[in-house]
């Protein structure tokens, strides 16, 4: 069986105007061995507060964990309230996913 392995990089910078950006980008297979991951890297920037960029462009897969896994966090950026949660680089597939199960104006920056 393939190790299941997500990885992701966090370059924390600040915008023009002075707020905070972090941008996360991804690697790998976001599913339910590897979701934990994603939150753990994410959810302290939420807390942080600023502008959160999540690049997911380089996921070769996302399953309905993983898919999860992004619908909370941007629940809890919203709830927050003092952040925002993008993401960016969505393949087709996941676009796909996200007009099947209406997500797709949680998903709008």
């Amino acid at each position: 069986m393939e190790a299941q392995e997500l990885w992701c990089e966090v370059e924390k910078t600040t915008e023009d105007n002075g707020g905070r950006l972090a941008t996360v980008t991804c690697h790998g297979r976001l599913v339910a061995g590897t979701s934990e991951a994603i939150k753990a890297t994410v959810k302290p920037l939420i807390t942080d507060g600023g502008r959160i960029i999540v690049d997911v462009g380089d996921l070769q897969y996302i399953d309905s964990m993983g898919l999860g896994a992004l619908v909370g966090l941007k629940v809890s950026a919203i709830g927050a309230g003092y952040c925002t949660l993008e993401f960016k680089n969505l393949s087709d597939r996941l676009q796909a996913l996200l007009r099947i199960t209406n997500l797709t104006d949680l998903f709008k920056s």
